[in-house]
Protein backbone atom coordinates (compact mmCIF):
# COMPACT_ATOMS: atom_id res chain seq x y z
CA UNK A 1 0.00 0.00 0.00
CA UNK A 2 1.58 3.18 -1.24
CA UNK A 3 1.93 5.81 1.80
CA UNK A 4 2.88 9.06 1.17
CA UNK A 5 5.48 11.12 3.18
CA UNK A 6 4.09 14.15 4.22
CA UNK A 7 5.72 17.97 4.65
CA UNK A 8 5.98 18.61 8.51
CA UNK A 9 5.79 21.66 9.71
CA UNK A 10 5.83 23.25 13.36
CA UNK A 11 5.09 26.93 15.04
CA UNK A 12 4.79 28.23 18.23
CA UNK A 13 1.07 28.47 17.31
CA UNK A 14 -1.51 29.60 14.49
CA UNK A 15 1.58 31.69 12.69
CA UNK A 16 2.61 28.57 10.94
CA UNK A 17 -0.80 28.39 9.42
CA UNK A 18 0.03 30.64 6.82
CA UNK A 19 2.72 29.31 5.42
CA UNK A 20 0.56 26.03 5.52
CA UNK A 21 -1.98 27.79 2.77
CA UNK A 22 0.62 28.65 0.97
CA UNK A 23 1.73 25.23 0.97
CA UNK A 24 -1.65 24.26 0.32
CA UNK A 25 -2.24 26.22 -2.96
CA UNK A 26 1.49 26.12 -4.25
CA UNK A 27 1.82 22.38 -3.84
CA UNK A 28 -1.93 20.83 -3.58
CA UNK A 29 -0.94 17.45 -3.78
CA UNK A 30 1.30 17.50 -0.87
CA UNK A 31 0.00 15.97 2.31
CA UNK A 32 1.32 17.87 5.82
CA UNK A 33 1.38 17.61 9.07
CA UNK A 34 0.95 20.83 11.00
CA UNK A 35 1.94 20.86 15.22
CA UNK A 36 1.33 24.34 16.76
CA UNK A 37 2.61 24.87 20.34
CA UNK A 38 -0.46 27.07 21.69
CA UNK A 39 0.19 25.96 25.23
CA UNK A 40 3.76 27.59 25.41
CA UNK A 41 2.99 30.27 22.46
CA UNK A 42 4.22 32.91 22.27
CA UNK A 43 7.86 32.00 21.81
CA UNK A 44 9.33 35.29 21.47
CA UNK A 45 10.09 36.42 24.95
CA UNK A 46 11.77 32.73 25.78
CA UNK A 47 15.04 32.44 26.14
CA UNK A 48 17.08 30.61 23.31
CA UNK A 49 17.73 27.70 25.12
CA UNK A 50 14.05 27.10 25.98
CA UNK A 51 12.83 27.34 22.53
CA UNK A 52 15.75 25.25 21.33
CA UNK A 53 14.40 22.12 23.56
CA UNK A 54 10.74 22.99 22.83
CA UNK A 55 11.37 23.02 19.10
CA UNK A 56 13.60 19.51 19.50
CA UNK A 57 10.55 18.04 21.51
CA UNK A 58 7.72 18.98 18.30
CA UNK A 59 10.81 17.51 15.99
CA UNK A 60 10.64 14.42 18.00
CA UNK A 61 7.08 14.27 17.87
CA UNK A 62 6.63 14.75 14.44
CA UNK A 63 9.42 12.10 13.46
CA UNK A 64 7.11 9.12 14.09
CA UNK A 65 5.05 10.16 10.88
CA UNK A 66 8.11 9.75 8.68
CA UNK A 67 7.91 13.51 7.38
CA UNK A 68 9.98 14.07 4.09
CA UNK A 69 11.29 17.53 5.15
CA UNK A 70 10.55 19.98 8.39
CA UNK A 71 9.95 23.10 8.25
CA UNK A 72 9.75 25.57 11.11
CA UNK A 73 7.51 27.94 10.52
CA UNK A 74 8.64 30.16 13.75
CA UNK A 75 10.62 32.75 13.13
CA UNK A 76 12.70 32.83 16.18
CA UNK A 77 12.74 28.94 16.68
CA UNK A 78 14.03 29.28 13.26
CA UNK A 79 16.91 31.91 14.49
CA UNK A 80 17.49 29.97 17.56
CA UNK A 81 17.27 26.42 16.44
CA UNK A 82 17.71 26.09 12.86
CA UNK A 83 21.21 24.77 12.59
CA UNK A 84 20.30 22.20 15.68
CA UNK A 85 17.34 20.75 14.28
CA UNK A 86 19.38 20.32 11.09
CA UNK A 87 22.16 18.45 13.07
CA UNK A 88 19.48 16.40 14.73
CA UNK A 89 17.54 15.01 11.54
CA UNK A 90 18.51 13.53 8.13
CA UNK A 91 16.00 14.91 5.77
CA UNK A 92 15.96 18.96 4.95
CA UNK A 93 14.89 21.20 7.51
CA UNK A 94 13.71 24.57 5.77
CA UNK A 95 13.33 28.17 8.06
CA UNK A 96 11.45 31.00 7.62
CA UNK A 97 14.21 33.76 7.71
CA UNK A 98 15.96 33.32 4.15
CA UNK A 99 13.74 33.26 2.48
CA UNK A 100 12.24 36.75 3.54
CA UNK A 101 15.39 38.32 3.45
CA UNK A 102 16.39 37.36 -0.21
CA UNK A 103 12.30 38.34 -1.02
CA UNK A 104 13.24 41.44 0.45
CA UNK A 105 16.62 42.31 -1.37
CA UNK A 106 14.65 42.13 -4.72
CA UNK A 107 12.34 44.39 -3.68
CA UNK A 108 13.36 46.92 -1.95
CA UNK A 109 14.49 50.13 -4.82
CA UNK A 110 15.28 52.66 -1.60
CA UNK A 111 17.86 49.79 0.26
CA UNK A 112 15.89 50.55 3.08
CA UNK A 113 14.31 47.45 4.54
CA UNK A 114 12.36 47.17 7.92
CA UNK A 115 11.58 44.48 9.92
CA UNK A 116 9.38 43.73 12.39
CA UNK A 117 8.94 40.56 14.81
CA UNK A 118 9.24 39.09 18.33
CA UNK A 119 11.32 40.16 20.90
CA UNK A 120 13.31 36.87 20.25
CA UNK A 121 13.97 37.24 16.67
CA UNK A 122 14.98 40.53 16.97
CA UNK A 123 17.37 40.10 19.04
CA UNK A 124 18.99 37.61 17.28
CA UNK A 125 20.24 39.50 14.68
CA UNK A 126 19.08 36.91 12.33
CA UNK A 127 17.54 38.95 9.68
CA UNK A 128 20.06 41.50 9.88
CA UNK A 129 22.81 39.11 9.12
CA UNK A 130 20.83 37.64 6.21
CA UNK A 131 20.18 40.87 4.65
CA UNK A 132 23.54 41.84 4.88
CA UNK A 133 25.26 39.04 3.64
CA UNK A 134 22.94 39.25 0.32
CA UNK A 135 23.86 42.80 0.01
CA UNK A 136 26.20 44.24 2.75
CA UNK A 137 25.10 48.22 2.39
CA UNK A 138 21.55 47.56 3.04
CA UNK A 139 19.76 49.96 5.79
CA UNK A 140 18.15 47.73 8.01
CA UNK A 141 15.46 49.13 10.40
CA UNK A 142 14.12 46.32 13.22
CA UNK A 143 11.08 46.63 15.41
CA UNK A 144 10.38 44.13 17.90
CA UNK A 145 6.22 43.95 18.39
CA UNK A 146 5.87 41.94 21.24
CA UNK A 147 2.08 42.77 21.23
CA UNK A 148 1.24 41.07 17.81
CA UNK A 149 0.90 37.86 18.19
CA UNK A 150 -1.13 37.35 21.15
CA UNK A 151 -3.81 39.35 19.11
CA UNK A 152 -3.30 36.55 16.78
CA UNK A 153 -3.68 34.05 19.15
CA UNK A 154 -6.47 35.37 20.31
CA UNK A 155 -8.92 35.23 16.49
CA UNK A 156 -8.30 39.42 16.74
CA UNK A 157 -7.76 40.65 13.28
CA UNK A 158 -9.55 43.18 12.52
CA UNK A 159 -10.33 46.03 15.49
CA UNK A 160 -10.06 48.71 16.67
CA UNK A 161 -8.00 47.72 19.42
CA UNK A 162 -5.56 46.03 16.63
CA UNK A 163 -4.91 48.85 15.05
CA UNK A 164 -4.12 50.71 17.97
CA UNK A 165 -1.80 48.14 18.74
CA UNK A 166 -0.39 48.23 14.98
CA UNK A 167 -0.31 51.98 14.82
CA UNK A 168 1.65 52.45 18.31
CA UNK A 169 4.17 49.60 17.69
CA UNK A 170 4.88 50.60 13.91
CA UNK A 171 4.23 54.07 12.80
CA UNK A 172 7.33 55.72 13.85
CA UNK A 173 9.08 53.51 11.75
CA UNK A 174 7.37 55.59 8.43
CA UNK A 175 10.20 58.45 9.41
CA UNK A 176 12.61 56.07 7.86
CA UNK A 177 13.02 55.61 3.90
CA UNK A 178 11.51 52.08 4.12
CA UNK A 179 9.87 50.68 0.91
CA UNK A 180 9.84 47.07 1.82
CA UNK A 181 8.66 45.26 5.12
CA UNK A 182 9.49 42.15 6.28
CA UNK A 183 6.96 40.54 8.56
CA UNK A 184 9.37 38.36 10.59
CA UNK A 185 6.72 36.43 12.01
CA UNK A 186 4.88 33.78 10.91
CA UNK A 187 1.76 34.96 12.90
CA UNK A 188 1.87 38.56 11.27
CA UNK A 189 0.24 38.01 7.65
CA UNK A 190 -3.11 37.78 9.80
CA UNK A 191 -2.32 41.75 10.13
CA UNK A 192 -1.44 42.26 6.66
CA UNK A 193 -4.33 44.67 6.12
CA UNK A 194 -4.05 46.79 9.22
CA UNK A 195 -0.07 46.73 8.67
CA UNK A 196 -0.72 48.08 5.33
CA UNK A 197 -2.98 50.78 6.81
CA UNK A 198 -0.17 52.19 9.17
CA UNK A 199 2.66 51.28 6.77
CA UNK A 200 1.01 53.02 3.51
CA UNK A 201 0.16 50.79 0.40
CA UNK A 202 3.59 52.76 -0.92
CA UNK A 203 5.35 49.93 1.06
CA UNK A 204 5.86 46.68 0.10
CA UNK A 205 5.34 43.60 2.75
CA UNK A 206 6.75 40.46 2.73
CA UNK A 207 5.41 37.15 4.16
CA UNK A 208 7.89 34.86 4.80
CA UNK A 209 5.22 32.37 4.53
CA UNK A 210 4.90 33.13 0.50
CA UNK A 211 8.69 32.82 0.12
CA UNK A 212 9.09 29.63 2.53
CA UNK A 213 6.51 27.79 0.42
CA UNK A 214 8.45 28.58 -2.54
CA UNK A 215 11.63 27.28 -0.95
CA UNK A 216 9.87 23.82 -0.34
CA UNK A 217 8.94 23.67 -3.43
CA UNK A 218 12.30 24.10 -4.55
CA UNK A 219 13.89 21.86 -2.74
CA UNK A 220 11.70 18.95 -2.95
CA UNK A 221 11.67 19.54 -7.14
CA UNK A 222 15.45 19.41 -6.78
CA UNK A 223 15.29 16.19 -4.73
CA UNK A 224 13.27 14.69 -6.79
CA UNK A 225 10.71 14.35 -3.75
CA UNK A 226 7.27 16.29 -5.18
CA UNK A 227 4.23 14.01 -4.72
CA UNK A 228 3.22 12.43 -7.78
CA UNK A 229 0.35 10.82 -7.59
CA UNK A 230 -3.37 12.32 -8.27
CA UNK A 231 -4.77 11.70 -4.39
CA UNK A 232 -6.33 14.34 -2.56
CA UNK A 233 -4.02 14.33 0.93
CA UNK A 234 -6.22 14.89 3.92
CA UNK A 235 -3.64 16.90 6.16
CA UNK A 236 -3.28 16.48 10.05
CA UNK A 237 -2.96 18.96 12.47
CA UNK A 238 -1.73 18.85 16.09
CA UNK A 239 -1.66 21.58 18.78
CA UNK A 240 -0.80 21.78 22.51
CA UNK A 241 -2.99 24.11 23.32
CA UNK A 242 -6.92 24.92 23.39
CA UNK A 243 -8.22 22.90 20.38
CA UNK A 244 -11.66 25.14 20.21
CA UNK A 245 -9.74 28.31 19.18
CA UNK A 246 -6.68 26.65 17.17
CA UNK A 247 -9.47 25.10 15.25
CA UNK A 248 -11.81 28.20 14.56
CA UNK A 249 -8.62 30.12 13.37
CA UNK A 250 -6.99 27.61 10.92
CA UNK A 251 -10.48 26.43 9.79
CA UNK A 252 -11.12 30.53 9.34
CA UNK A 253 -7.74 30.94 7.73
CA UNK A 254 -7.59 27.58 5.10
CA UNK A 255 -11.46 27.60 4.41
CA UNK A 256 -11.81 24.27 5.15
CA UNK A 257 -12.54 21.80 7.72
CA UNK A 258 -9.83 20.29 9.36
CA UNK A 259 -8.67 17.06 11.42
CA UNK A 260 -7.30 18.39 14.56
CA UNK A 261 -5.37 16.19 17.75
CA UNK A 262 -4.99 17.97 20.97
CA UNK A 263 -1.77 16.81 22.22
CA UNK A 264 -0.76 16.98 26.06
CA UNK A 265 2.77 16.73 26.59
CA UNK A 266 3.88 14.19 29.29
CA UNK A 267 6.61 16.27 30.58
CA UNK A 268 6.75 18.71 33.24
CA UNK A 269 8.32 22.00 31.26
CA UNK A 270 4.65 23.12 29.83
CA UNK A 271 2.99 25.81 30.77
Amino acid sequence: MFVQQPIAILDSGVGGLTVVREVMRQLPREKIIYFGDTARTPYGPRTPEEVTRFTREIVDYLIQFHPKMIVIACNTATAVALADIRARVAIPVVGVINPGARAAIGRTKTGCVGVIGTEGTIKSGAYEQALRELSPHVQVVSEACPKFVPLVEQGNFRSIETYDVVRDSISHMRTYPIDTLILGCTHYPFLTETISEVMGSEVNLISSADETAREISTILQDKRKLARNDQVPVHQFFCSGDPEMFKLIAQQWLGEQIELTPVVWQIPNIV
